[in-house]
């Protein structure tokens, strides 16, 4: 006849395996809660970078705009995102203005994406007679 505590296993048994299970999931827990934050950081810094880049091209584009003026907003609006090591490079015709803005985004695990590029473009406003 079987007895009532033939098939339990004893506390002790249970907090080891139950300590084993947690011993090997916490690890992978914490690397794709990190992840998860990593990405959202790259996210972020791409969307900043595009920020700054269409704020450069709006304001080289316009019928007084400058590259001076160009960088100088692009820098700001990248720095204020969290971006580093910003660079602008503004070039174009005289139809079109190309704005690349260039910068590293902080990153939590050592990844290689922390580069950030971006770029954008626009036809330059050219006064016309009617």
């Amino acid at each position: 006849m079987r007895t009532p505590t033939a098939g339990r296993r004893s506390r002790a048994e249970r907090g080891i395996t139950g300590s084993a299970q947690f011993a090997l999931i916490w690890p992978m827990l914490l690397l794709v809660s990190l992840g998860i934050i990593q990405a959202g950081i790259w996210v972020h810094g791409h969307n900043v970078a595009n920020r700054a880049a269409n704020a450069a091209v709006d304001a080289a584009s316009g019928s007084y705009g400058s590259a001076a003026e160009a960088r100088e907003i692009a820098a700001g609006i990248a720095r204020s995102g969290g971006l580093t090591e910003v660079d602008v490079r503004v070039s174009g015709g005289a139809a079109t203005v190309d704005v690349t803005v260039t910068g590293n985004a902080p990153t939590l695990l050592d990844l290689p994406l922390g580069r950030i590029q971006e770029t954008a473009s626009a036809p330059v406003e050219r006064v016309t007679r009617p």
